[in-house]
C-alpha cells in the first residue's frame, strides 16, 4: 500500500491524520511490522535542537530621512554585513563585537530580535547624491523593520563525529571542552529523533519541504553547504557527517525559546535552533527507516587534538553515547551531548501537535537533492 502527499494532507485537514514522533513510532513498528504500521501512520515528526554555526539573518531596516547607504553596520555592537543594498544587511550567527571575549555575538542579536527586545543600530555610509546621510544611531525592534528572516546555509547535519582529545592538554572546540588523555568525549545529534537519520537518503526531504523552524514555519531551500554523501554507512545510515540542509524562515513567526544564542567556552559564538521535519509515510520502506532506534544508529569517534586528517578511532551507537560512558581500549570515557535531547523531544512533540490540530500540512518537494556528492579541500597556491 502507498499514499500520496495529497491523501495525507486531506487527512490532516479533516483532523483524521495519525501522527507519531520518531521515538513513539519505534515500538509501533516493532509490534505491528512496517507494512501494517505504514497503513495506519500518516506522518512521523522528528526534531533536533543544537548548535548550528552556519546561520544568520537578512534584515531590511527601511529608509531614514534623509536616507543613508549603510556600508558599516553594528547591531548591539556586533558587526553586520554592509555589502548589500542601502539598508539591507546579513548578520551571521558567529559575528562578534569589537571585544571577541565579550560573550555576545550575532546569534544573540537574532535571539534578542525574536524576543522583541530593542536593538541598538549604529551605521555609517560614504554619503552620495542618492544617500546623503553618513551616520545613523538609533534603536529598532522586530516590529519596526520591514523584513527579518533567517537564511541558514548549513543546518541539521546528518550525523557528526564524536569528539575526544588524546593530547596532554585541555582543548576548547565547537564540540565543547575536551579534557586531556581522553577523559571525556562529546557528540552532537538527537539520534533516533534526528531528522536526517530518519530519512537518510532524503527520499521525502528536498527543496520546498515545510518544516518547524525556530518555533515557526520554515522551508528547506537547497542542499546545505558541506553536503556530501560519500561516507560509510551502517544499515543504510551514515556513521559520519554527511548531508546538510539550507533553511529559511520568517523571524516574526519564531519563538526565542527555540532560537538561542550560545557562547561556547574557548570557541566562540554559535546559535542553537530547534528544527523539526515531518516525514510523510508514503510506503512501508519509509516507515521502516523512521523506526530506527538509538541502538541501530552509530557515530565514529575522532581525535580533535589532530588539526587535520582525523581517522575514526572507534564506532559507538547512540544508545551507548547517551548512557553517559563508552569504553575504548579498556578505558572508560565520559560522554556528553552538545545538542539538547529535551529540546529535540519538545520540537518533535510540538510539530506533532500542530499537525494533529490541522495547523500544519506537508509540502511535496519541488526538487530532490544530489544522491552523490563529495567535498573539495582548499588548496594553497602561489
Amino acid at each position: 500500500m502507498s499514499k500520496t502527499y495529497e491523501q495525507i494532507n486531506e487527512r490532516i485537514r479533516s483532523g483524521k491524520a495519525v501522527v507519531y514522533t520518531a521515538e513513539e513510532v519505534i515500538d509501533i513498528v516493532r509490534k505491528k511490522g512496517a507494512e501494517k504500521a505504514a497503513e495506519e501512520v500518516d506522518v512521523v515528526t522528528t526534531g533536533t535542537f543544537g548548535a548550528m554555526c552556519s546561520s544568520g539573518a537578512f534584515v531590511n531596516f527601511g529608509h531614514s530621512s534623509p536616507p543613508i547607504r549603510m556600508t558599516d553596520i553594528r547591531l548591539n555592537g556586533v558587526e553586520a554585513y554592509g555589502g548589500l543594498a542601502a539598508v539591507d544587511t546579513y548578520i551571521g550567527a558567529t559575528s562578534l563585537t569589537e571585544d571577541p571575549k565579550g560573550g555576545y555575538g550575532g546569534a544573540h542579536v537574532i535571539e534578542d530580535l525574536i524576543a522583541g527586545k530593542k536593538i541598538h543600530l549604529h551605521a555609517w555610509g560614504p554619503g552620495t547624491d542618492c544617500y546623503v546621510r553618513k551616520n545613523i544611531d538609533t534603536y529598532i525592534t522586530l516590529d519596526d523593520i520591514n523584513d527579518a528572516y533567517l537564511y541558514n546555509p548549513r543546518n541539521c547535519y546528518q550525523n557528526y563525529s564524536v569528539a575526544t582529545n588524546t593530547s596532554d592538554r585541555t582543548i576548547y572546540t565547537y564540540m565543547g571542552k575536551l579534557l586531556p588523555k581522553m577523559k571525556n568525549c562529546s557528540y552532537s545529534s538527537a539520534g533516533q529523533l534526528s531528522p536526517l537519520l530518519n530519512d537518510p537518503h532524503l527520499d521525502t526531504i528536498g527543496m520546498g519541504t515545510k518544516i518547524f523552524f525556530g518555533g515557526g514555519e520554515g522551508y528547506v531551500t537547497w542542499p546545505g553547504t558541506q553536503y556530501k554523501t560519500n561516507v560509510p554507512e551502517a544499515d543504510g545510515v551514515p556513521v559520519a557527517g554527511a548531508r546538510t540542509l539550507a533553511l529559511i524562515g520568517d523571524m516574526r513567526g519564531m519563538d526565542a525559546k527555540y532560537v538561542r544564542g550560545l557562547d561556547i567556552t574557548g570557541y566562540g559564538i554559535s546559535l542553537a535552533i530547534g528544527v523539526g521535519i515531518p516525514i510523510p509515510i508514503l510506503n512501508k520502506d519509509i516507515m521502516q527507516r523512521c523506526a530506527v532506534s538509538d541502538d541501530e544508529l552509530f557515530a565514529e569517534m575522532v581525535d580533535y587534538s589532530q588539526p587535520i586528517d582525523r581517522p575514526p578511532m572507534a564506532r559507538y551507537s547512540y544508545a551507548q553515547l547517551k548512557s553517559g560512558k563508552v569504553e575504548y581500549e579498556g578505558k572508560t570515557i565520559r560522554t556528553s551531548a552538545m545538542s539538547s535531547m529535551a529540546g529535540a523531544k519538545d520540537v518533535a512533540a510540538t510539530l506533532k501537535d500542530w499537525i494533529e490540530h490541522k495547523e500544519f500540512t506537508l509540502n511535496q518537494p519541488v526538487m530532490t537533492f544530489p544522491k552523490e556528492r563529495s567535498l573539495k579541500k582548499l588548496e594553497e597556491r602561489s
